[in-house]
Formats: C-alpha cells, structure tokens, sequence
C-alpha cells in the first residue's frame, strides 16, 4: 500500500488537543421512549431554493420529492415517515449506495444531502436509499459490544487501559486520545493482492506499521485522514475485489469517485469491521454524532403531550358497576394472570377448528393474519433474510419471520445475536386435533405466529435473545 508524502508522518505523535469538551451524558437515556412526529419540515414552506431528488426503498421502488436545496438527511427521513404513517422510532434512515464501486454508506443525520448527491458523478448510478438501521447509535447504549477491549487502548495513559464506563467519553472529549488497533487485510493499489497488517487509529487518522506490531512514530506510515473522507461498506468484497473475506471496507474521498481511489481493507470477522467501521465514525464527527443521538429524545422531553412508564399504570378491575383500583399486589397478579389464562383460551377457541373438515372461512383468515404483519416476509430465502438483517441493523433482538424453503408446512424465524444471523424452525405441531406452532419441538405451543411473536419478545425461551426490532419494508 502506498502513502502519502511524509509531511504527514509526524501526525502519529499529534494526540493533544487544548479545548474542553462537557460532560457527553448529562443524564442516563431510556431505551424505551414514546414515539413522536417531529416538526422540523414546517419551515420548508418559507424557503424558495428547492431541488427534486429520488430515493429508494428496499424493494428498489423510487419516489421523487421536491425539497429544500440545504436540507439534512434527518429532514429527509422525517417527510417519508410522514408520507408512510411510519412510527418513528429514530432508526430510520438515508444511505448513500455507489452501485458502480459496489460500496454504500449511512449518511449522517446533520449531513447536507445536497452536498453528498454532488460528488456523484454523471454518469454513476449512484442513489439514496431509505430504510431501517438499528444499528446506528447503538454504540452509545452498549459500547462494549462494539469495541472490544483488545481493540481499544489511550495512548496518553501508561497502562493503555480504558474504563469501560468511560469509553464513548474517550472518543468524544478532544482532550483523550482514543485509539483502536488491529490486524486488517489491506489491498496494494494497482495490485490484486492482498496482505496483513497491524493498523493504528488515532484522532489524525490511519496508520500502518511497517515492524509488527511497533507503535513507534517511526514504524508508523500515515495512510488517509477523515476530515474529507468518509468510511464505507464494502458488499460482496470476495467477488469484487478479490478479498480474503467479505467483511470489507474503504475508505472514500469526497472528491474521487473512481474505484482505484478507494482504500481497501477486510477484517476477519463482523465484530471487527464493525469496531473500525464505527470507530472511524465517531473520530470523524465526535459530539456532532452523540448531538444526533439525543436531539430527538430532547424533543420529546419538551413534548406537551403526556407520556406512559411502567410506574404510571395502576391495576383495575372493570367486572362491577363501577370501576375500582386493585391496592393489594397479590390480588392484582392474580386477576393479570387470569385474563392472560382467558385471552389464551379464546385463542384457542378462535382456531380450534383449524386443519378440520369443518374448519370455517373465519378460522382460516384468522391463522393467514400473520400475513398482514410487518416482521413477515412471506417467500424470502435465507441469503436475503440475512442480507436484509445485516443492512438494518446487527444488533441484538433484529429480526424476521418468512416461509421455509425446504419445507413448505413450516416457517423460519432469522433473528441477529452478537452480530450474527441465525436460523430457527418454526415447526407445526398436533396436539388432539389442534395445530400449533412451536420452536422446541411443542414443549412451548402457540395458537398463531403472531402469538409466538408476542410471547418471544417478552421471554427469552429458547431463543439467545428476545426478539426486539422486526425489519419492515415500506412501499414509498
């Protein structure tokens, strides 16, 4: 791999920086916060310079759209969960996707959107996708998943330790000097091969060290910094480019556009590109990153409209002339379990006829209910479930329920844990006549899949996690 001319490489030593950053998490967040509209497109109707762009879906429909010529990705996302009647749950998302370098990208919810369509060029097809990804801020909420502690190290601290309460601070506050360093395949430009090397990244940008593992500045070779570049996905790495892995990614410079240009590297395994990938993010943009994180929370926080907690919710009992507020806890637990033993029992009911003779048109619409659902996906093979996984987001609790390939009669559950996709059967079980369905072989049986989904995602059963975010495709 080559480098750029060694003026840059005293950059490997310049890890100080004088101004003060406060304190990133003045206060903890809640995972689980109500969902509301924002109204940052009001304004749009004051503002003249507009432009039309066109952006995809999943299903590579497109539609084009009139807006401001300075409008933000976050903006964007905003009018289409408008446009859909989508919830916003703030994991919408614009992707930038470079078909002719086969490599695409999130665009950040401050980006100028505009300034991203004009370094495509003409004759490119490049385009903008709208679609899920979970996976976006979830480094602020679980950082140790996304950087390992033999990855992670300060350079300024003698013991090149981190705390693990202290890691995000780390990356966001100018004053520490974070660093990430590694194994990483990187392609020789001009040359189809690739080799193995130790890399280094610091707040000046990526380093190569040409004697091991040595992090001395004179073993470091400077190779791309990020304040105009950007870091992208590579897809299908092993057949275009010949990678050991296909677990690539580059890194881009705003002002190319050409794939000999690119910086190509490949890790072993997700977990690793993942950490380099998010790494390389949050060195970038720093506070702007996490400003992005909690501005849709801060809105709600000054929201009117009344939120729900779990605290807020007393036990009634409506089975009198008048409604009553249940005091005792045990006799609240007692009428909650009942009603879950009565609802279990009218599902029964509704689909006790199932795979009869007599089985009446009603029972029938009932079971395809789990047709209208949007976590099913009805005749997807196990390459896409995973492809559409991984590009929402590999995160703990993603997930999708689909048709069975192999076996018409039964369905698959495809749900992500530690960042890898894993497959399980949803299989048919009769028990006295009656058909449910079961993931354990009918110890835990369930009247329809939209039961099991209910049941799955408050328990964990079987299952390595409980499932948590559904991928959902939308018509635009």
């Amino acid at each position: 791999m080559t480098a750029t001319p060694q003026s840059k490489s005293n950059k490997a030593g310049d890890d100080s920086f004088s101004s003060p950053v406060p304190n990133p998490f003045p206060e903890p967040l809640s995972s689980s916060l109500p969902h509301f509209v924002s109204e940052c497109l009001l304004p749009w109707t004051k503002r003249s310079a507009t432009q039309v762009i066109k952006v995809y879906n999943e299903d590579n429909t497109s539609r084009a759209v009139e807006v401001p010529s300075d409008i933000i990705a976050r903006d964007i996302c905003q009018l289409f969960v408008l446009k859909n009647h989508c919830i916003d749950d703030h994991s919408w998302t614009l992707f930038e996707h470079l078909s002719h370098l086969g490599i695409e990208r999130t665009i950040e919810d401050h980006e100028s959107v505009m300034e991203v369509l004009s370094g495509w060029g003409m004759d490119s097809d490049s385009r903008l996708y709208f679609r899920k990804n979970y996976a976006k801020y979830e480094f602020f909420r679980k950082p140790l998943e996304f950087f390992p502690d033999h990855m992670v190290s300060i350079s300024s601290e003698t013991d090149g330790m981190v705390d693990p309460s202290q890691l995000i601070q780390t990356f966001l506050n100018s004053r520490t000097c974070p660093e990430i360093h590694g194994h990483l395949h990187a392609k020789e430009q001009s040359k189809k091969s690739w080799k193995k090397f130790y890399f280094v990244l610091r707040r000046s940008g990526l380093y190569l060290s040409n004697k091991g593992m040595s992090k001395e500045p004179r073993h470091l070779q400077f190779i791309v910094e990020f304040s105009d570049s950007d870091v992208y996905t590579v897809l299908s790495a092993k057949k275009l480019h010949g990678a050991p892995a296909d677990y690539g990614f580059c890194v881009k410079s705003t002002k190319c556009s050409s794939a000999r240009d690119l910086k190509l590297f490949c890790a072993d395994d997700e977990p690793t590109r993942t950490c380099w990938i998010t790494a390389m993010r949050l060195l970038k943009y720093g506070m702007q990153l996490y400003q992005n994180f909690i501005q849709p929370h801060q809105k709600q926080k000054t929201s009117p409209m009344r939120s729900i907690s779990e605290n807020s919710l007393v036990a009634m009992d409506f089975s009198g002339q008048k409604s009553r507020v249940i005091e005792n806890p045990s006799e609240a637990l007692s009428v909650a379990v009942e009603e879950g033993l009565s609802w279990r029992r009218k599902s029964c009911h509704r689909l006790s006829g199932h795979m009869s003779p007599s089985t009446s048109q009603g029972s029938v619409s009932n079971i395809a209910l789990h047709l209208a659902q949007p976590w099913f996906h009805s005749k997807l093979s196990r390459e896409e479930a995973q492809r559409l996984i991984t590009q929402q987001g590999l995160i703990d609790g993603v997930f999708l329920l689909r048709d069975s390939q192999s076996n018409p009669k039964t369905f698959v559950l495809s749900l992500c844990h530690m960042q890898k996709v894993k497959h399980f059967q949803i299989l048919p079980v009769d028990d006295e006549g009656a058909l449910f369905y079961s993931l354990d072989d009918g110890h835990t049986q369930f009247t329809d899949l939209i039961q099991l989904v209910e049941f799955y995602q408050l328990n964990r059963g079987i299952l390595p996690c409980k499932l948590k975010h559904h991928c959902v495709r939308i018509t635009l």
